[in-house]
């Protein structure tokens, strides 16, 4: 589609600097009609501001959609992914990597409703983000036109930026017109900061960056006890007072921030092919993946355990490339929620200095017997069967390794 084809285009917007820049630039450069939406995700910023800012910039009120979306995300995003443990690379919670097919679907959804043809944000044109919302956007709405600013116009540093804000009378805030330390991206599931100071993987990072937990050694010398219960796999309350999805998410940032849990320092490989160094805080997500593993060890037959395990890096792959709406996922997806069908019970957590430990676990669904697995006198194992067991699991190995010794080369 050419540009003057173009004639309505919905901007993911956040109201800050980079995405009020291009607002305007699609206004001029495209000469079309723009609609702005906003998503709350729990990034713990005011929204209203968003919307005064797009209306000083010509949007109609009619087009301005801002949307509370926290518990849609933690309900049918976070909540579907850690049924899976997903972590990529054996380490990162995917904070970022589970909002963005949200964001897209709901764009693709006030295109559908305003009669918009393109769609827009504002991913550079080096990181994952660029991937992850126009996979969805295509997977969505095949036929949609994609505008990636920062892969079409020559705004290419924060100077040009500016120089192009105070142009068109954008308000610039103060902590806006220095070079940013470092960019920092955020919703109810974690925040992530990269960049700046933060691009030499050798430096620690400073304690500015961390924004959404304490210090391990600040956190109290006293561990505080969460008991949390689930049922099929999702979290449902906490210390025995059920809670929506994200109200539960929230209340365990708060146990988490406050025993300094959830912190990561993380190298990790970009789709596009570069590496990265991002620091990550995951306060409650750390505690629920954590919860959920000590549940699935007493509930999860050891077959389906041992699968999920295999499984979860290729799932958590796919989350992090953008693919969420891809037939894959959702094969993965059936498979994970079939064997979450008696993952219910509570386990408790201690929290302490940076560590959230599970130290107990009961479900009506347990296969924990004591019964078998005592030390003492019992009358339902037969130890003496464990010696076929061994010498036929042992007989391929017998028969190896007497090939070995009779044919020494």
């Amino acid at each position: 589609m050419k540009k003057d084809q173009i004639k309505k285009v919905v901007l993911a917007y956040s109201g800050g600097l980079d995405t009020s820049v291009i607002l305007k630039w699609l206004q001029e450069a495209y000469g079309c009609e723009v609609v702005t939406f906003t998503a709350d995700l729990g990034q713990g910023e005011e929204l209203g501001p968003a919307r005064k800012k797009a209306e000083m910039l010509g949007i109609k009120p009619e087009n301005i959609f801002i949307e509370d979306l926290r518990e849609e995300f933690v309900r049918d995003y976070v909540f579907p992914m850690f049924r899976a443990n997903a972590l990529y690379e054996g380490l990162y919670l995917l904070g970022t990597s589970i909002a963005r097919p949200l964001i897209a679907k709901k764009q693709i959804e006030i295109a559908g409703k305003t009669g918009a043809d393109a769609v827009a944000h504002g991913a550079t044109g080096k990181g994952n983000d660029q991937v992850r919302f126009e996979l969805g956007y295509y997977a969505l709405k095949p036929d949609i036109h994609v505008i990636a600013p920062w892969r079409e116009w020559d705004l290419d540093s924060r100077t040009k930026l500016i120089d192009f804000a105070e142009k068109h009378q954008i308000p610039i805030a103060k902590d806006k017109r220095g070079e940013a330390p470092f960019s920092v991206d955020a919703n109810l599931l974690h925040s992530s900061s990269e960049g700046k100071v933060l691009e030499d993987p050798a430096v620690e990072a400073d304690s500015i960056v961390y924004q959404r937990t304490i210090g391990p050694e600040e956190a109290p010398d006293k561990p505080t006890y969460v008991e949390i219960g689930f049922e099929r796999g999702d979290a449902v309350s906490i210390d025995g007072q059920k809670m929506s999805p994200a109200t539960l998410l929230a209340k365990l940032n708060e146990l988490g921030k406050a025993n300094g849990i959830g912190r990561l320092d993380l190298v990790e490989n970009r789709f596009v092919g570069m590496k990265s160094r991002g620091v990550y805080e995951t306060p409650g997500g750390t505690i629920l993946l954590a919860a959920h593993r000590g549940i699935e060890s007493i509930t999860l037959d050891r077959g389906a355990a041992h699968l999920k395990d295999e499984l979860m890096p290729k799932y958590a792959e796919l989350v992090y490339y953008g693919f969420w709406f891809a037939p894959e996922r959702e094969m993965l997806q059936a498979l994970i929620d079939k064997s979450q069908e008696y993952v219910s019970g509570t386990v408790r957590v201690k929290l302490y200095k940076g560590n959230a430990t599970v130290v107990g676990r009961e479900s009506p669904y347990s296969l924990y017997r004591q019964d078998y697995v005592t030390f003492e006198k019992d009358s339902v194992y037969d130890q003496k069967d464990a010696q076929g067991f061994i010498k036929l699991n042992a007989l391929r190995l017998r028969l190896l390794a007497a090939r070995n010794q009779s044919t020494k080369r």
